[in-house]
Order: structure tokens, then sequence, then C-alpha cells
């Protein structure tokens, strides 16, 4: 199985990173820094307007910038069975 890899920027260096992702939900995805024993997990959770990931690790924010709706596109994308769990149908 192949490790799914985001890019992020530090925006204090303006640096971009390759990061890995552990989990990655719409409404919050989880990467890993660094590698080894000097790796640290991350939380991006989207940003107020819903245009970009934020989150800190050891004081840095790290940003990535797909909006919300594009990581609910990429995630219906990659497992179409999951769209169809949360579709409601009416009972009548």
């Amino acid at each position: 199985m192949k490790n799914e890899t985001i890019t992020v920027i530090n925006t204090e260096s303006g640096q971009p990173m390759e990061v890995v992702v552990m989990s990655k939900r719409a409404n919050l995805i989880t990467v890993v820094i660094g590698q080894g024993v000097h790796n640290m997990q991350c939380d991006l959770t989207p940003t107020k307007n819903g245009q970009a990931y934020a989150g800190s690790v050891r004081g840095r924010e790290v940003v990535y910038h797909r909006s919300h709706a594009q990581v609910q596109a990429d995630l219906d994308h990659d497992n179409p069975a999951l769209k169809k769990s949360r579709t409601f149908k009416k009972h009548t």
C-alpha cells in the first residue's frame, strides 16, 4: 500500500513540505511531518472561509491550500461507496 502525501506550506518560511497523510476526512486531515523518531503529528482543520486547511506543529503554522469542497470531491472520487452511504432517502 502506498502512503498518500500532500504538500503543505510553512507560513513562516514559505517553504513547501511533503507530508504523509495518516487520515483524511472532509473536516480533519491528520498528517505526519518528519521521519523516524523525529516525526510529529499535525491535525489540519478547515479555515473559517473553507478555502484551505491549517494547523500548527511546534508553534509553526502549516497550510494545505485545498478547499473543503475540493477535499470532499477527492474523497468521493477515491471511494464512491462512501458517498452512496451518506445519501439521505426520505421514508414515506
